[in-house]
């Protein structure tokens, strides 16, 4: 039970991710930061210089500072031992895309969430995007029907400018490839949507990036809904010089519907028999205005906040997170990567 006017929070990883956790958290009138973890030295962090910062999430929770909940926006290979270290030490966590490398790697998370009665809070900020979050209520309220097919289409770049030699991006071991570090979101879509999918076939390859072995860099990935529904996952990180686009184009027994934009938001379709997008304030007060992934990183926040203060369920079930990667691996266990 949280019973301080603000929730303690320590952030470990203070890269461009944790740097907009730690300025989000800052600004939260509900929050408040009591500590940082990187292993960079702390002139090189962009980090209050009035508080506390440890080199190891370690020597963090040893270091007795009292605080509620850890926000581990650390390296991927890493979240599964800092979050178990930190649930350990009794204290919640946030932890960002992916929950972990693996579905063993979620369920000992979640199993040890259990055994000490604290929360885990999966970072999908995506499903606080309005047009998702419009989709959403749509799906659920059953006026589409049945869905037939679904398409998801995620073209983005990631080229030299990204994978800096020396860094953790990259590794197998540590970055675990591009489902996910950048496409895990669209899945957790699927996830979210449908409570998941059965996956029928995978065509990996490795097209631009001889320097990632073992990595692909685009993905075709053919799958079935739970009701029979058909779909396809189109995925690459190969697009020149900057990011395309992300859709979510979805044909239903009573309508067709497509939302777009690299961070899905915008609705570019919708003709859905007996319903029309409401044009008026009070639908754009309920769904909100997009101002940038920043702002879904805020809304997901103040759903941990409520979370903590017993105002609502939890938004995101570290379930879905595990459901995320268990789909991941169904992907990556049926497509082998080739190189062009």
């Amino acid at each position: 039970m949280i019973s301080d006017d603000q929730i303690g929070f320590a952030v470990a990883g203070l890269g461009r991710i944790g740097k907009r956790h730690a300025d989000i958290l800052a600004a939260h009138p509900e929050c408040r930061i009591v500590a940082g973890c990187d292993v960079l030295p702390g002139r090189k962090l962009e980090f209050p210089e009035s508080l506390p910062l440890f080199h190891s999430v370690e020597v963090l929770l040893s270091s007795g500072i009292p605080f509620d909940v850890l926000s581990i926006t650390t390296p991927n290979g890493f979240h599964e031992v800092h979050a178990l270290q930190a649930l350990d030490a009794g204290k919640h966590v946030v932890i960002e895309k992916p929950m972990a490398l693996s579905s063993l790697g979620c369920q000992n998370i979640i199993a040890k969430a259990k055994k000490h009665s604290l929360e885990v809070f999966c970072v999908m900020q995506n499903r606080f995007s309005p047009p998702v979050r419009w989709l959403k209520d749509l799906w659920s309220s059953g006026k589409l029907g049945r869905c037939y097919m679904i398409q998801v289409n995620c073209f983005w770049n990631r080229d030299g400018r990204y994978y800096q030699k020396g860094g953790w991006r990259g590794s197998k071991e540590v970055d675990g490839g591009i489902l996910f570090t950048q496409f895990s979101h669209f899945i957790d879509m699927l996830v979210w949507l449908f409570g998941g999918i059965n996956v029928i076939a995978a065509q990996l390859g490795n097209f631009n990036h001889p320097e990632l072995p073992g990595f692909e860099d685009s993905g075709q990935v053919g799958f079935k809904l739970p009701d029979g529904g058909l779909g396809s996952l189109n995925y690459t990180t190969s697009c020149w010089d900057k990011n395309f686009e992300s859709n979510i184009s979805i044909i239903a027994e009573k309508g067709t519907l497509k939302i777009a934009g690299q961070y899905l938001d915008r609705i570019e379709y919708s003709h859905i028999r007996d319903y029309s997008i409401p044009q008026s304030r009070d639908f754009d007060s309920r769904y909100g205005v997009f101002n940038g992934p920043e702002a879904n990183h805020r809304l997901f926040y103040n759903s941990v906040v409520n979370r903590l203060r017993n105002r609502s369920a939890a938004t995101i079930d570290p379930a879905d997170g595990a459901g995320t990667i268990a789909i991941i691996e169904q992907i990556m266990k049926a497509g082998n990567v080739t190189s062009a």
